[in-house]
């Protein structure tokens, strides 16, 4: 049987958890989105205007800076120092909209000419990224050249990653954060059953990626998670009935590949250099 914490002592150090125990990931998010065929937009994708701000800890902003590198956007879009110098994230919410009421959210976009922000929402800025500046990068960099979301795989793609949001991305959250016995038991079990899952995947097709010999946005979003799960989950989230190194080899093989993979499909290792 799966075991928690004392629900008193972690409900009084997290403070997060529903009345009936369950973790829930509400956030405001502010969806705006950059453009690369209409330079009228108002937000059209221009060299230099936009801005990254991360912690390169967190797992939803990870994903952003993993496409960040294998696109090459170094040069494009800024990961630079606080504007204005703000100490605080919550400074730059307060700067867009004086009024705002949410939580101060990485990954965040920030426009420079309008100072606001764009995006506060992972999943819709790594879609962003894929196409709207493929001007400023290596042709072989482009969206149509090296494709992270195939037009012939989307259908396979969005329905993995519905799931694995639920139960892997989020489910170690809701596991970890859950407040009573009953709301740890239904999450851990749902998580696990997700890694057995993808394992059968992984076995079943045999091939280095999710979705082939190359990356797509199933790997970009799934890492993050795994290669922070033996470290942190594992211990600190409870998420504790197996572990990766020692029972999912090949998720563990695929884990090390991404790592470790240092050649122009990750542009020269954009899952290993921007792991913290």
């Amino acid at each position: 049987m799966a075991i928690m914490t004392e629900p008193q002592t972690q409900e009084k150090r997290l403070n997060i958890a529903d009345k009936d125990g369950q973790f829930s990931k509400e956030a405001k998010s502010i969806p705006n989105f950059v453009t690369s065929d209409d330079p009228s937009a108002e937000l059209p994708a221009e060299k230099g205007r936009y801005v990254f701000y991360l912690n390169l800890g967190c797992p939803w902003a990870h994903r952003t800076n993993i496409v960040h590198k294998l696109k090459g956007l170094q040069d494009v879009i800024q990961q630079k120092d606080p504007l204005y110098g703000f100490t605080k994230h919550s400074q730059l919410y307060f700067k867009a909209d004086p009024n705002y009421e949410g939580r101060y959210l990485v990954p965040t976009l920030w426009d420079k000419k309008r100072e606001t922000i764009v995006s506060n929402e992972s999943s819709e800025i790594i879609r962003m990224l894929y196409p709207a500046f493929d001007a400023f990068v290596e042709p072989s960099l482009r969206e149509s050249e090296k494709p992270l979301f195939p037009e012939d795989q989307r259908a396979d793609i969005e329905s993995m990653n519905e799931w694995v949001y639920d139960t892997i991305n989020n489910g170690v959250y809701k596991t970890g954060f859950a407040s009573t016995q009953e709301a740890y038991n239904e999450n851990v079990y749902k998580l696990f059953e997700s890694l057995d899952r993808v394992e059968a995947h992984l076995e079943a097709r045999k091939t280095r990626f999710l979705f082939g010999d190359h990356i797509t946005e199933a790997d970009i979003r799934l890492y993050p998670s795994i290669a922070r799960f033996d470290v942190a989950y594992h211990t600190l989230f409870k998420c504790n009935l197996k572990t990766i190194r020692h029972d999912y080899p090949r998720l563990h093989e695929w884990l090390r590949t991404l790592y470790w993979d240092k050649t122009q499909e990750t542009n020269g290792g954009a899952f290993g250099n921007t792991t913290h």
